[in-house]
């Protein structure tokens, strides 16, 4: 955790410790990139504004040595833009300030659970490959042809394969913009998307979670 209040964190620190997980802890951003070096850690908790090095310049330079460890941010700022910015530079999730202990816990065993992300230009799951560079998408080696929104809406979804997507997490990530209350957006787009992705294949990848959100997952029917 790189955190420069000492009050958050010791107080994160005691929690998670209680949940018997190892924790570091550094109040800047030099010695954490220290840290973040040297040692092989599942998780990174970092704050945005520290001494030395802010936390922004610290994702940037993590992310050129290791694109996999997941990055949890701690931010007071909550516009849409600058969650945007976050996600742009290689953050994995967010948390705002001031935040609860139980929330911060529910973050960090998801982005645990999901474990290292794969950020190479090309994103697979199964025979459905996307290729962020050129922006084309392929199933079974045919091409499939999206709109820039569904575009989006299918990378968001193969960068958290096998993980439930909530509709407001979909919209904050893929829209530039909120729609509170209009969540039926989400939906519109999805149908849109399994007519592309799925349609004509006896495996269909894009799956509702009654009740929650959506998922794409590989695999096969057994």
């Amino acid at each position: 955790m790189i955190e420069d209040e000492q009050k958050v964190s010791t107080l994160v620190k005691r929690g998670l410790t209680a949940e018997r997980y190892a924790v570091d802890v550094t109040p800047d951003g030099f010695e954490g990139l220290e840290f973040a070096e040297v040692y092989p850690y599942d998780l990174i908790i970092l704050d945005l504004m520290l001494p030395r090095v802010t936390g922004s310049d610290v994702l940037q330079r993590i992310r050129r040595k290791n694109v996999f460890v997941p990055v949890l941010i701690l931010t007071a700022r909550d516009s849409i833009d600058d969650k945007v910015k976050l996600f742009e530079l290689g953050a994995d999730d967010y948390l705002t300030k001031p935040f609860a202990f139980a929330e911060l816990l529910m973050r960090v065993k998801a982005l645990l659970r999901r474990g290292p992300v794969n950020r190479s230009s090309t994103l697979r799951v199964d025979d459905l490959e996307l290729d962020r560079l050129t922006q084309q998408v392929k199933r079974g080696g045919k091409r499939v042809e999206l709109t820039a929104k569904e575009y989006a809406l299918l990378e968001y979804l193969m960068q958290n394969a096998e993980r439930v997507l909530s509709r407001n997490m979909i919209i904050e990530h893929v829209w530039d913009q909120s729609f509170d209350g209009i969540t039926n957006i989400v939906d519109v787009y999805v149908r849109h998307l399994r007519a592309k992705v799925d349609e004509g294949n006896t495996f269909k990848m894009i799956r509702t979670v009654r009740g929650t959100g959506y998922m794409i997952r590989g695999g096969s029917e057994a």
